[in-house]
C-alpha cells in the first residue's frame, strides 16, 4: 500500500489562512467580499469549520484518511459537480430528454423566456457557457462578470461586476455563480421537489452515506411550485448556504463517477453521463461539465492527464485519478499548496 504520510503531513502544515469561526475575523472568511456592494454580503447560512481533513481510496478501499473525515462542511463550489449529477439523474428520469433541448421549452416562465435567454440549452448550463442574463433571488448575472478563478487560464476584459457586452448563448464560458444558482432552480422547477432531498435520495443514500448531509439555500430564496413553497439551493457557498458534507461522503460521490455511475452493480448515473462529465468543452477544453479537466496538466502538472476535479473556495479538491484507480479528497487546504500536495500524493500512488 502506498505511504501517504509525507501528503498528510503536508497538507496538515498548510491549512487555509481563514478563521475557523466565520465570526472571528468575518473579513478573512469567505469570497463574498470581492464581489461590488451591495452584493458583498453573506445571504445564507455559513458555519464554524474544522481543520485539514482527506480521505485517499484506491482500487474503492480506503487507503489513508486524517482530520476528521466524518465532519460535515461546507464544501462551497464542489456542490456545483453535484447539481450535474441531479441533471443525470433527471436525464435518467425522462426530465431532460436531451440536453441540446432549450431550458424555456421545458419550463416557461421563469427566466428562460425571450430572444436571448430562450436560446439557452440544457448544456450550455452544465459548460458555464449560457451567458443567461437577469437576477436570480435578487443577485444579477453582472456581479459575477469578468470574474478571474484560479484555475481559469482566461484573463477577465475588465474588473469584477462590472457588466460587459454579453455573448451568443454557447458561445462564451464564464464562471458564473448566479447562472449556477439559476441552473438549479430550472432542476427544483423540474423535480418540483427540493434537491437535496433529491441527492440524497438518489446518490448518497445508495452509496451508504449522508450523515451529517445538509443543503441549504439564502434564507430569501424560496419559491413556489405545485401550491408548495420550495426553497431553492446554490450551487456554492459564494454567499453562505451550499453543500455541507464529510470527506468521506465526498470520496463516496467521486467513487462512483470513477466507477462510471455505477455502484455494487446499480446503475445511478445513466449510461454515458459520467464520460460526457469529463469531456473537455469545446470553447473551454480545461472544464467539462461543471468539473475541472487536467488534460494537459494546467490544472497539476504532477497529476495523470486522465485526472479530473471537483473544486471549491476554501481549500477544498475532490480528485479523480482513473490512470491509477484512485480518489483522493483533500478539504481546507491552502490553494497555493495545493500544487505540492497533489505532487506528493502523485509520488505515493506511483510509488
Amino acid at each position: 500500500m502506498p505511504d501517504f504520510h509525507e501528503a498528510i503531513a503536508f497538507s496538515q502544515a498548510h491549512e487555509v489562512p481563514w478563521p475557523r469561526d466565520p465570526q472571528a475575523d468575518p473579513a478573512r472568511w469567505g469570497v463574498h467580499h470581492d464581489d461590488p456592494a451591495p452584493y458583498n454580503r453573506l445571504r445564507g447560512p455559513v458555519h464554524v469549520r474544522g481543520g485539514v481533513s482527506g480521505v485517499v481510496l484506491r482500487g474503492g478501499q480506503e487507503a489513508a484518511a486524517w482530520g476528521e473525515p466524518d465532519r460535515s462542511d461546507q464544501t462551497f463550489s464542489v456542490a456545483k459537480t453535484y447539481l450535474a449529477l441531479l441533471a443525470g439523474v433527471a436525464h435518467a428520469r425522462g426530465l431532460i430528454p436531451d440536453v441540446q433541448q432549450r431550458v424555456g421549452e421545458t419550463l416557461p416562465g421563469i427566466g428562460f423566456d425571450g430572444p436571448h435567454n430562450g436560446q439557452v440549452r440544457w448544456v450550455h448550463l452544465l459548460e458555464q457557457t449560457s451567458e443567461w442574463q437577469g437576477s436570480c433571488f435578487g443577485l444579477p448575472d453582472t456581479v459575477e462578470h469578468n470574474r478571474r478563478v484560479a484555475h481559469d487560464p482566461k484573463p477577465p476584459q475588465g474588473k469584477k461586476g462590472e457588466p460587459r457586452q454579453l455573448q451568443a448563448p454557447g458561445s462564451y464560458w464564464e464562471y458564473n455563480d448566479v447562472r449556477i444558482n439559476q441552473f438549479a432552480l430550472a432542476l427544483l422547477h423540474l423535480f418540483r421537489r427540493p434537491l437535496p432531498e433529491v441527492f440524497e435520495e438518489s446518490i448518497l443514500r445508495p452509496l451508504g452515506g449522508g450523515a451529517g448531509f445538509r443543503w441549504e439555500g439564502y434564507d430569501d430564496a424560496w419559491t413556489e411550485i405545485g401550491g408548495l413553497r420550495l426553497q431553492s439551493v446554490p450551487g456554492g457557498t459564494h454567499w453562505g448556504g451550499g453543500v455541507r458534507i464529510s470527506a468521506r461522503d465526498q470520496a463516496r460521490v467521486a467513487q462512483l463517477l470513477l466507477a462510471d455511475g455505477v455502484h455494487r452493480g446499480e446503475r445511478l448515473l445513466p449510461a454515458g453521463w459520467v464520460e460526457r462529465m469529463r469531456t473537455p468543452c469545446a470553447i473551454a477544453p480545461f472544464y467539462g461539465w461543471l468539473t475541472w479537466l487536467n488534460r494537459d496538466g494546467h490544472l497539476f502538472a504532477d497529476a495523470s492527464r486522465e485526472s479530473w476535479f471537483m473544486v471549491g473556495a476554501g481549500g477544498h479538491y475532490v480528485w479523480i485519478d482513473p490512470a491509477h484507480d484512485a480518489v483522493v479528497v483533500v478539504r481546507w487546504l491552502d490553494p497555493a499548496r495545493a500544487p505540492g500536495f497533489v505532487s506528493r500524493v502523485a509520488r505515493a500512488v506511483v510509488g
